[in-house]
């Protein structure tokens, strides 16, 4: 799943009380006028979806050393810019950083001057979390782009949004800044339409609802998430909120074809929420589900599961052109493992 805009990585106490270099003769004077007001949209807020390559945190930095003015004088991160405000800003160089590009194989499904699409294949991490680290999707694409945006991590170039590792699909990667920006601030305000396609086990009582539960990190399991208010342990405070909304698109012997689209990107959120409504991914055993064979299915062939993995794929997205303004539907090929169980299910345990 994809990870909410404003989740920024803090910075530690002595990256904090550094002076970022805006002495620099490659540092970038850049002016602005607010077009129009967002009620309660924060200065450090709307600056970071201007230039996504600058995290809030460094946002927060410049604002408190001077390096940003509203109309001439110092301001605070929590202004909230009003129409025809000036903003002015100087913008450090980006840090050195060196992301070895790689020759991996990418299934590009769309590409124009100002952005591309890939159908993200199982298995692979989209970005580095260090700089020795090698053989992710960011690597691949520094090798396969000649151009692509800065974003606000130099590992994570042209990166908009993320899959899990083991989540297969569509992911819009950005070629230029303003392509970025624009894209970023769509997921933000929830305008970015994903439908995810999903086998799920057992048949959901109606045809379509909203789980709207809010998830939090397990207490004692790494990498695992949680709805608190099923669990012991787990403060309230701690969760944040989480939206699914999924429909039955087929209903066979013993699993249902859905389509789920979340309102929200946190982390396992649609597996989390398919378990706690009593319908758990099939292949999905983190979460509760189980492997799924050949032969369970149509009681011949092999015992071997299916697919190793939760059976999700992140199959269509629809939003506004970073660009050209027009609403764009890209959709993505479900894997081989997830399409035989498909298959198999609509041959051998399709209701009626």
């Amino acid at each position: 799943m994809g990870i909410e805009p404003e989740d920024d990585v803090l910075l530690n106490e002595e990256l904090a009380d550094r002076p970022l270099d805006t002495d620099s003769d490659e540092a970038q004077r850049v002016t602005l006028v607010v077009r129009r007001r967002l009620p309660g949209r924060r200065l450090d807020k709307y600056l970071h979806a201007r230039f996504p390559r600058l995290s809030r945190t460094m946002i927060q930095r410049l604002i408190k050393q001077g390096d940003i003015l509203v109309n001439g004088k110092p301001t605070k991160a929590s202004y909230e810019p009003d129409s025809q405000d000036r903003i002015e800003l100087v913008i450090p160089p980006p840090e050195p950083y060196d992301l070895i590009p790689e020759n991996i194989p990418l299934d590009i499904i769309y590409e124009d001057d100002h952005l591309l699409a890939i159908n993200k294949q199982k298995g692979i991490i989209v970005h580095p979390s260090k700089s020795t680290q090698t053989g992710t999707l960011a690597n691949g694409l520094a090798y396969y782009a000649s151009s692509l945006s800065h974003g606000e991590d130099p590992f994570r170039p042209g990166i908009v949004h993320r899959l899990d590792k083991n989540t297969t699909g569509v992911m819009l990667v950005a070629k230029t800044d303003e392509a970025h920006w624009r894209l970023s601030l769509q997921f933000e305000q929830r305008i970015v339409r994903k439908t995810y396609l999903g086998v799920v086990e057992g048949s959901p009582q109606l045809d379509s609802d909203v789980i709207n539960a809010p998830l939090a990190a397990h207490p004692t399991i790494k990498d695992r998430y949680i709805i608190p208010g099923c669990h012991a342990g787990v403060m309230n405070r701690l969760a944040k909120e989480a939206i699914t909304e999924y429909e039955v698109v087929e209903r066979f012997r013993g699993y249902s074809l859905v389509h789920l689209h979340p309102k929200t990107g946190r982390t396992h959120q649609l597996r989390v929420h398919m378990s706690y409504i009593g319908h758990p991914m099939a292949g999905d055993t983190f979460y509760g589900g189980h492997h799924v064979s050949e032969l369970q299915l149509t009681g011949q062939g092999s015992d071997l599961p299916i697919t190793n993995q939760q059976a999700l794929h992140a199959y269509r997205i629809r939003f506004k052109h970073p660009i050209y303004e027009t609403t764009t539907e890209i959709e993505a090929k479900p894997p081989e493992d997830l399409a035989k169980l498909i298959h198999l299910l609509r041959t051998y345990r399709k209701l009626g």
